[in-house]
């Protein structure tokens, strides 16, 4: 099923997921808000992240800017959010 990705979009895919897993559980551990807001905060964080550090890399010339690492990044951060937030309830 994945073997026409590209290796770079899976470490970025990976990176999303790590990304997203810690944010969302350190956001649900932190903050006493209503599940949903802290989801919709953290996905809103980590596509800046994403995002921020492609338009990073095509201001800086520190690396490839290319759309469709950041929306791996996001892919695997919105995944991440929600197993974490499956994860929390389950065992909470």
């Amino acid at each position: 099923m994945f073997q026409n990705v590209a290796p770079d979009k899976k470490k970025h895919f990976w990176v999303g997921l790590a990304m997203g897993i810690v944010l969302q559980f350190f956001g649900l551990m932190i903050f006493h808000f209503h599940w949903a807001i802290i989801l919709v905060i953290a996905f809103l964080v980590c596509f800046l992240i994403a995002y921020g550090f492609e338009l990073f890399s095509k201001f800086t010339g520190w690396g490839h800017y290319e759309v469709n690492d950041a929306i791996a990044t996001v892919i695997g951060s919105l995944l991440g959010l929600i197993l974490t937030t499956v994860m929390y309830y389950i065992i909470i």
